[in-house]
């Protein structure tokens, strides 16, 4: 996916009305010359992905659009520990009160990138594609999902408006699968693929015998999801998903599976620890 220059701003602003509230920076208004230029360099300190790194500059444009910005790094590099990945200068006082919510997003995004890259070489030589969920900080969500393309893995639905996923809530409150998946047929466009959550092979054949495109495997063990996979035979997609880890993903993708929804890509990515110093 990519990011839309106006989204981004929005998130910017919020962050920065967060962070600065009504008084602003007083910390820099107190100590440094609003007329002073000067520089610095942002510098990682672990080897990581890079992602967001025009959302990083964006929000010191945001605050004054005469800063400069250099960088020999693109997003989707693999930056090694100690590399200077860009310079930045303008106004002082700029530079210091942009800085945290600046890396603050910078961090986020490769943290996502570096992770979703650890899912996706576990998996190398399978068929299966790793996938995020909308497990995502609220507000984030563009930043975040963006940031797991930059590390190789794959979307899924960005929101509840343009994929249909039947749940077990969905299932209970419409009276099991074939009554939910036949309501939907009935509602939805032929061009939406409808996608149901199965806990066992039972709710497997009912899946398929009801004609769901996409049949996710919830929280199955592996020799839950090899029979399942077996019994459907390419009748239908299939997406493991439930306690996704970097100790268990390649044996789940060797199960055979298409795809597998890795929640902990947005949820549980760290922080990179990357740091701006003024020159």
């Amino acid at each position: 996916m990519n990011l839309n220059l106006k989204d981004i701003r929005g998130i910017i602003k919020r962050a920065l009305d967060e962070d600065l509230g009504p008084g602003g920076d007083v910390t820099t208004f107190a100590t440094v010359d609003p007329d002073k230029e000067g520089s610095a360099v942002i510098i990682a300190k672990e080897e990581l992905v890079l992602a967001g790194i025009e959302v990083f500059l964006e929000t010191f444009i945001f605050l004054d659009n005469s800063v400069d910005f250099s960088t020999g790094f693109a997003d989707g590099d693999k930056v090694e520990k100690g590399n200077v990945i860009a310079e930045i200068s303008g106004p002082l006082n700029v530079l210091l009160t942009g800085e945290r919510v600046a890396l603050n997003i910078l961090q986020r995004m490769c943290g996502i990138a570096t992770l979703t890259s650890q899912f996706v070489r576990a998996v190398a030589g399978t068929k299966a594609q790793i996938l995020d969920t909308r497990k995502t900080t609220p507000g984030l969500r563009a930043l975040e999902k963006y940031a797991v393309t930059v590390g190789g893995g794959k979307n899924h639905r960005f929101g509840l408006f343009d994929g249909l996923l039947i749940k077990d809530n969905h299932i209970k409150a419409a009276g099991g699968i074939t009554k939910a998946v036949d309501a939907a047929r009935e509602k939805i466009p032929h061009t939406l693929m409808i996608e149901v959550e199965c806990e066992s092979i039972a709710d497997v054949r009912e899946a398929l015998s009801c004609g769901a495109d996409i049949i996710m495997l919830d929280n199955m063990n592996l020799k839950a999801m090899k029979a399942a996979v077996k019994e459907i035979a390419g009748r239908a997609l299939i997406e493991a998903s439930g306690n996704m880890t970097l100790e268990r993903i390649a044996d789940v993708a060797r199960t055979g599976v298409d795809f597998i929804s890795v929640g902990a890509l947005t949820h549980s990515a760290g922080a990179s620890d990357i740091s701006m110093k003024i020159k």
